[in-house]
């Protein structure tokens, strides 16, 4: 049953970042590809619709963390506190930005939403892609299951690490970049004319730096934490993740090539479920290691909570997850096609 719940929470996570991804994407995006007003407003206009529900994968995946292995829940709370908490007024700025933006024709106004807008989508990405290099690099847990990481240290990873240091850096880069490259390949399918030429441009440079900062977040996991290959020795068909990886960006540099929009953004999509789906297979049966002492390390068998309310939340489980899926079923197949400025604005 841990390990159903272990995937479980992946999965929403999983789902989280391929569907808002490219959500942030387009933020980090909007001020170089907004160079008038009528791109600025297709641009928002290409995940008006869906932003907000988007975000329903990470408080559902906080959620069934919550109840599933509360030990983690109380745990990454007490450590990460300073993070979550920037974290949480990034989305609700991110929020206000998209909400906000277009309540006052005045130049000053728009500018200032448009900024923050690209501050605290970029800001997101970049924190998202250092908490899960957080999680793989381990933290300094005590005996009783809590730590504390100031925001930085000495930028080393060790015993006693902070939040940020080269290698958190590095894994927030790494989703910078991916998302941005995301949000550009989405873009491509929801637009047309010269806004979509625009962004096309943008595809080959993206994807240079995301393959070369792929492979060196690669090298500087193993060698931050070697033995996160341990899985893959003891299972070496896992090393297909990895394989899927490469075969995702070869894709993505492929498709876009030949301009062939939903292909290329259909592999990256690819490309962030299996980087996760590694990261996951390289902790499992771990949910957050400790950087000092293995014996601290806290497992799902740890963090696991009660067998009665795995059952019953499992049926719960089921039920929502069913319903947020039918929701997004109906509202992705609403707003297939292109945006314009026109009929409402969202396309058909």
């Amino acid at each position: 049953m841990g390990s159903i719940w272990f995937w479980f929470v992946a999965a929403m996570l999983g789902a989280y970042v391929v569907l808002d991804g490219f959500d942030l994407g387009v933020g980090i995006l909007h001020p170089w590809l907004g160079r008038s007003e009528n791109d600025k407003q297709l641009l928002l206009r290409t995940i008006g619709p869906v932003w907000d529900g988007n975000e329903v994968w990470l408080i559902a995946g906080g959620g069934t963390l919550y109840f599933a292995f509360p030990l983690l829940y109380a745990s990454a709370f007490s450590g990460f506190y300073l993070a979550l908490m920037i974290v949480l007024w990034l989305l609700i700025m991110r929020g206000a930005s998209i909400e906000l933006r277009s309540l006052m024709h005045i130049g000053v106004w728009r500018a200032f939403f448009d900024g923050l807008f690209f501050v605290s989508s970029a800001l997101l990405a970049i924190f998202f892609g250092a908490a899960l290099a957080n999680v793989i690099r381990g933290v300094p847990l005590g005996a009783d299951g809590y730590f504390f990481l100031p925001l930085w240290t000495n930028w080393l990873p060790g015993t006693s690490p902070g939040i940020l240091d080269w290698y958190t850096v590095l894994g927030g880069l790494v989703a910078l970049v991916a998302l941005a490259l995301h949000g550009a390949l989405y873009v491509a399918v929801k637009t047309e004319g010269e806004l979509q030429q625009r962004v096309r441009s943008v595809v080959p440079r993206l994807w240079i730096v995301l393959f070369i900062l792929t492979g060196m977040d690669l090298f500087a996991s193993v060698n931050v934490r070697p033995d996160i290959l341990d899985n893959y020795k003891a299972f070496p068909v896992a090393f297909l993740v990895p394989a899927v990886v490469g075969i995702s960006l070869v894709g993505i540099f492929f498709f876009s090539r030949k301009n062939a929009d939903r292909n290329a953004f259909t592999c990256s999509c690819i490309y962030l479920a299996a980087m996760l789906v590694g990261a996951a297979t390289a902790l499992y049966p771990r949910l957050l290691p400790s950087t000092s002492n293995p014996s601290l390390d806290i497992t799902i068998q740890k963090a696991l909570s009660g067998p009665h309310a795995l059952r019953v939340g499992l049926v719960w489980w089921i039920f929502g997850m069913g319903l947020a899926v039918l929701y997004f079923v109906i509202v992705y197949r609403m707003f297939r096609g292109k945006v314009s400025l026109h009929e409402g604005g969202y396309g058909h």
